[in-house]
């Protein structure tokens, strides 16, 4: 595969869809070099009005939806309906997040998109899947956060709390992706598409299964520890003399053994009783996060990263996001926005060796930029 080549290139993925884990799902197949065309109302996805953040636009949109066109549709319009048809008769993919049994009851049902054409993937996107009692509940990440009890894992003692980037939606456009490369794989094989459904939450629920088997079969779930973990110390931010706070993780007796030699410089305290195993390091916590974080009380970050790094103890900043903006492990990429504007996004995470470079993103269209053009292509009239 050459460097100008996308793995995706050929195919023709469509997607009806607004907010964020099915605008993310699709982004990625546009990322790969699909063609993506998302389906919006008259009024458009509402992530485009979520903020005005990156220079005048969403930054929700302009992170889920470069590189795709436009087209508006009012699938209960008979000749849009018949349009959208037109469409799907010829695409590969067809992602969906409307409610459940919104498509069905407007004709976009997966049975019958696959009797007209029987290579295409579907894949609904919804907040607690197809069945269930909560099967028409609003499904808003954060109330997904709560109801799977991510909330209940996070946070600081006492105050359990929201994960601040939106992790159920981000994780069900990822798990949507897999699902349907996974189907695209098995089209190859059968020559026959298949439908691909994902819910937010249970991607929550998936991600929960070690707290889960906790209070299930062990001595209860891990409570909010903020920058701690339940079962391992020292473990945590601790601040530094400039005002800095690095965090470091102590995983097993060598790592304990370095950080007081080599660190802290007292190789004694390796062998003291409250210390000497893992189980009593978390047993006397408190003391000894004490003591850690009265040797970093004295020294400067620089001073105590030189350390850190020579001990070979792990070990990380705990960093603003203005701080984290200037990163130098952070790559970006460029977007061009609706207005004509550049701004650079965060690259993407996944690198191929056949693309030597970090590349410059699709541009984000404008609402119905490309609708005129698309309905002529499938045989509806121009509006």
């Amino acid at each position: 595969m050459t460097d100008a080549a996308k793995p995706y290139e050929g195919l023709l993925v469509v997607s009806l869809e607004q907010a964020v884990a099915a605008p993310l799902a699709s982004c990625h197949f546009a990322q790969g070099g699909a063609r993506v065309i998302k389906i919006e109302r008259a009024e458009g996805d509402f992530a485009r009005k979520y903020d005005q953040a990156a220079k005048g636009s969403a930054s929700y949109f302009v992170w889920a939806n470069h590189g795709k066109e436009s087209l508006c549709l009012d699938i209960k319009d008979p000749e849009d309906a018949e349009i959208l048809h037109a469409i799907l008769d010829r695409a590969d993919v067809f992602i969906q997040n409307l409610a459940p049994g919104a498509a069905e009851r407007a004709g976009f049902g997966s049975d019958s998109l696959r009797e007209r054409n029987a290579r295409l993937i579907t894949c609904s996107v919804t907040g607690y899947g197809d069945h269930g009692s909560y099967r028409d509940m609003k499904a808003y990440d954060f109330l997904v956060q709560c109801e799977s009890g991510l909330v209940a894992v996070n946070g600081a003692p006492g105050h359990p709390g929201r994960i601040g980037v939106s992790v159920c939606d981000i994780g069900a456009g990822m798990n949507a992706v897999i699902g349907i490369q996974q189907a695209l794989i098995a089209r190859e094989k059968s020559g026959v598409g298949s439908d691909v459904s994902v819910s937010l939450f249970d991607t929550a629920a998936d991600w929960m299964t070690v707290p889960l088997l906790h209070s299930d079969y062990g001595r209860g779930a891990p409570k909010p520890a903020g920058l701690q973990h339940p079962s391992i110390a020292p473990y945590g931010g601790f601040a530094t003399s400039d005002g800095e706070t690095l965090a470091i993780s102590i995983q097993n007796e060598r790592e304990w053994k370095n950080l007081c030699e080599a660190v802290l410089g007292d190789p004694d305290l390796a062998q003291d009783v409250r210390f000497s195993d893992a189980a009593s390091r978390v047993a006397n916590r408190q003391e000894l996060d004490a003591i850690v974080a009265s040797y970093f009380s004295t020294r400067s970050r620089a001073e105590l990263e030189l350390l850190l790094r020579k001990a070979a103890i792990a070990y990380g900043a705990v960093n603003s996001v203005d701080r984290f903006s200037s990163h130098p492990q952070l790559r970006r990429s460029p977007v061009t926005l609706e207005n004509g504007d550049e701004l650079a996004l965060v690259a993407s995470p996944i690198r191929h060796s056949f693309e030597h470079a970090d590349k410059r993103f699709g541009r984000v269209p404008k609402l119905g930029e490309h609708s005129a053009a698309i309905r002529t292509e499938f045989g509806g009239q121009s509006r």
